[in-house]
This record gives C-alpha cells, sequence and structure tokens, in this order.
C-alpha cells in the first residue's frame, strides 16, 4: 500500500491543528504593547504548543520518507497519533485561559504523553511492517528519546501536583529535547 496519502492526509490534519490554534489567539483590547501583557498565558501556551505540532510534523515527515509502504495496522496507529495531536489546541485554550493551573496543566501533559505514545507506537508498527532486519528498523534503533520523552511526561504530570509551573516546565525540556529534527530518519533520507 503506498503512503502518499497517509503523508497527505497527516500534513492537512496538522495544518489544521495549526489553525485552530492560533484562531484562538485574540485581538488584544487596546493599541499599545502594554495591551499584550494579559495575553502572555495563551501566548506562551501557543508558543509551546506551535513548537511541539512542528516536532511531530518534522518527525513524522522524515519518518514517512524513510519508509517504503504502510498497511491498515499503521493506517490505524497513525489515526491514534492524529487524534491525540487533535486535542492540543484545546488544552492549549484551557491552559492559557486558566494561568497554568493543576488541571489544565496536567491534562495538557497527559495529551502529550499519549501523543509520544501514539508516535512510538506507530515507530513500532512501521518496524514490523518492514522487518526487525530492515533498514527503517536499524535507523530507529531502540529510540530512547521516544521513550524517555513519555518518562518526562509522567513524572511532569506528578510533579504538576506539587505545582504546575514545574510540569510547565518539564514540558518545555521534551519540546527543547526535540527541538532539532530526529536525523536517523534524515540521514537515511539522504543516503539513499
Amino acid at each position: 500500500m503506498g503512503k502518499g496519502r497517509l503523508e497527505a492526509f497527516s500534513d492537512g490534519v496538522i495544518a489544521i491543528i495549526i489553525t485552530i490554534m492560533v484562531l484562538e489567539l485574540k485581538i488584544p483590547v487596546g493599541d499599545k504593547l502594554n495591551s499584550l501583557w494579559p495575553l502572555w498565558p495563551k501566548l506562551l501556551s501557543y508558543i509551546l504548543s506551535f513548537v511541539y505540532v512542528a516536532i511531530y510534523w518534522n518527525n513524522h515527515h522524515h519518518m514517512m520518507h524513510a519508509v517504503e509502504k504502510v498497511s491498515g495496522g499503521v493506517l490505524w496507529t497513525n489515526m491514534l497519533l492524529l487524534f491525540w495531536l487533535s486535542l492540543i489546541p484545546f488544552a492549549t485554550a484551557w491552559m492559557g485561559e486558566n494561568h497554568f493551573t493543576l488541571w489544565p496543566v496536567v491534562v495538557y501533559g497527559f495529551i502529550l504523553m499519549l501523543s509520544a505514545t501514539s508516535y512510538i507506537i506507530l515507530a513500532r508498527c512501521l518496524v514490523s511492517l518492514h522487518g526487525k532486519d530492515s533498514v527503517f528498523a536499524k535507523v530507529l534503533g531502540s529510540d530512547y528519546k521516544g521513550k524517555l520523552s513519555v518518562r518526562i511526561y509522567a513524572i511532569a504530570i506528578g510533579l504538576s501536583f506539587i505545582h504546575p509551573m514545574i510540569g510547565f516546565a518539564l514540558y518545555a525540556l521534551v519540546a527543547a529535547m526535540w527541538f532539532i529534527p530526529d536525523r536517523r530518519f534524515e540521514k537515511k533520507i539522504t543516503s539513499q
């Protein structure tokens, strides 16, 4: 089964996710620079979420270019990833609107954790399709950074109960870890 439609659909969904997030940003009241100050929680939430969605798009793009084919299982695991990513605008708006209070920060982290878990499941499904000895499987390797991210999200969710900004800071740390696209797949693409 070809991968073109999966890539096109995923790109479209991710573009819509970003559009929904930006539409949540309301125009400030007033024309002075200080009129932006009341919006700082929403802007900060938006910036982090935009970075996350961009990271997922970059890494998904590189991963899909490294695969040769997809299957029905891959289509469904990709939909699972897109489902969790589609909830990011909701959690972003809730967190920004409520100035990083406990439950919005916890829900945001839960969505990030399940997005990361879904990405890992998608990658494992692709390994299963291509074979454990395939170039794709070798390039993916143990996916240490992906598994570490899920652990950090779980820790961040727990620490949010001490103070929500600890959780938010750890979410930002994971984004910083992934800011540069995953070079494993990029190297495979350029070597072919």
